[in-house]
């Protein structure tokens, strides 16, 4: 077997260990006994120290040595898997198995607290967890830094988002952070001028909720022969291409927040089952970094499912999903009127409950923060009071308890720093992708008023899911769009919709 080929096996090898982990991960988060979290933590602690043994074997820098030596046998999707297996690898050879380890134990400690201290805003319990949490994950982007020549914060979001770099993100937000303010204001000064939004009354059983979640991820192509959806406290989408986990959450007084949070998470789990099967359990195969996974979803429940065109087919849904126990005869069961709901724009302190206009000042908050934490000039103690004063100067608000403040999201337990900017990043993808889609698709509202989604499918799977990690994040944009990524596109969506 020559040098590529034996790295081949090698990554299959290791992308089953990384299958297993989220499985149990998985399981963690959905169906795990309340008090199994120690033997779960040793499991997942003990797949990554084999994973993590496995790509860092001396063994493979004599292979991938001599495989690029003979580059030119390989072709176009060779080259660019030796490419995204030698990415993987320097991630992991510039950190030590033991604090791989460490780490995992760590986040998963830290995160099965979270869940209690949140639930009893409890900031100071939680604390020495997210400070040990922290403490590692520092450790391990200061490693990374050095072997990659990043700097700590950057050699994180390479984690999530490859060649993403702080400063273009920082010119990206600040312009952002200027526009918003001024914009949102407008909005809000509008929309108080127009009758508001008539109320959805329940109870709404969580029950038809997910059977009507389950009815949609059908029509927009989920096949449930490889995946399901489940229930957790933070929705997310996981497991594998060919056994895709997805979950939510249902609120019984609102139901619009379960149904459009399954239609974010179902175009995750549609990237994912999308993805080239020719190279699956290989780097290439993999999502091209989580600010295109972000706007694959945001493209899924922000550009399709929360517009005029989706929402006139799928009211008639609603309503027959719910006309069994409620009245829903009303004007607010119009699709005019849930849209003026899923539009109304209004600061929150929630930031999956956000509205679209006011997401992004949420997400520039945790950026902003957790640099600062990575950097040594935040310290978890002085979170909370570091986190209301960004929320009063982007948001106008004030949170009430830690709760809806600085502990509301599992990233930072579970380790996860560097997420955080994808999101708002993933957004201005996704206007930028439906913008290209409409143009390439002339009668795409009319096809989605009628609930034909085929099209829209097969463009994404075109230029998106089935083109893996053969291309850098900008080069996939272009070769997908034209261009490269324009806020001005976003800025345009978001004034065509709230201002127009």
């Amino acid at each position: 077997m020559d040098a590529y080929h034996e790295l081949e096996t090698t990554f299959r090898r290791h992308s089953a260990l990384r299958a297993a982990a989220s499985m149990l991960q998985w399981d963690n988060s959905t169906m795990m006994p309340e008090n199994s979290g120690d033997a779960r933590g040793e499991q997942l602690a003990a797949l990554s120290e084999v994973s993590h043994e496995m790509i860092t074997h001396p063994k493979l820098a004599d292979l991938f040595a001599k495989a690029e030596s003979q580059i030119s046998t390989l072709d176009d999707w060779q080259q660019a898997n030796l490419r995204e297996m030698k990415r993987a690898w320097h991630h992991q050879t510039a950190v030590p198995a033991e604090l791989v380890s460490a780490l995992t134990k760590a986040c998963h400690e830290s995160e099965l607290f979270w869940r209690k201290a949140r639930k009893e805003n409890n900031f100071k319990a939680f604390l020495p967890y997210q400070e040990k949490v922290l403490s590692l994950v520092r450790e391990s982007a200061e490693a990374k830094a050095a072997a990659m020549n990043l700097s700590p914060y950057d050699a994180l979001l390479d984690q999530y988002d490859p060649g993403t770099t702080s400063v273009a993100i920082d010119t990206i937000f600040d312009d952002l952070a200027i526009f918003l303010p001024d914009f949102i204001s407008k909005v809000i000064d509008k929309q108080s001028k127009e009758p508001a939004p008539l109320e959805l009354h329940g109870p709404f059983p969580a029950a038809t909720q997910k059977a009507l979640g389950k009815t949609m991820m059908q029509k927009l192509g989920f096949d449930f022969t490889r995946g399901r959806l489940d229930e957790s406290a933070h929705p997310f989408c996981g497991g594998v291409p060919g056994d895709v986990r997805l979950t939510t959450r249902y609120n019984e007084e609102d139901f619009l927040s379960g149904f459009f949070g399954v239609m974010h998470e179902t175009g995750h789990a549609l990237y994912e089952m999308g993805l080239p099967a020719k190279w699956r359990n290989q780097p290439v195969g993999e999502a091209r970094g989580m600010a295109f996974h972000e706007s694959q979803s945001l493209l899924s429940e922000m550009q399709l499912s929360i517009s005029l065109d989706f929402l006139e087919y799928a009211t008639p849904l609603m309503r027959e999903a719910f006309g069994q126990t409620l009245n829903i005869s009303g004007a607010e069961w119009s699709s005019e009127n849930i849209y003026k709901t899923m539009t109304r724009v209004q600061p929150s302190l929630i930031r999956v409950d956000a509205d679209e206009a006011t997401y992004p000042a949420h997400v520039i908050l945790r950026y902003r923060l957790e640099k600062q934490m990575i950097a040594g000039t935040l310290a978890v103690k002085d979170l909370p009071d570091a986190w209301r004063s960004g929320m009063q100067q982007l948001l106008g608000i004030t949170p009430d308890s830690d709760s809806n403040g600085c502990m509301q999201d599992v990233h930072w337990p579970d380790g996860a720093f560097g997420y955080f900017p994808t999101y708002t990043l993933g957004a201005m993808i996704a206007a930028q992708l439906m913008d290209s889609i409409k143009n390439s698709i002339p009668d795409l509202g009319a096809q989605i008023r009628k609930g034909n989604f085929q099209q829209l499918s097969e463009w994404l799977g075109k230029n998106i899911h089935s083109q893996g990690s053969r291309f850098s994040s900008p080069d996939l944009l272009k070769h997908a769009t034209g261009k490269n990524l324009d806020s001005a596109v976003y800025k345009k969506h978001l004034k065509n919709r709230y201002l127009a």
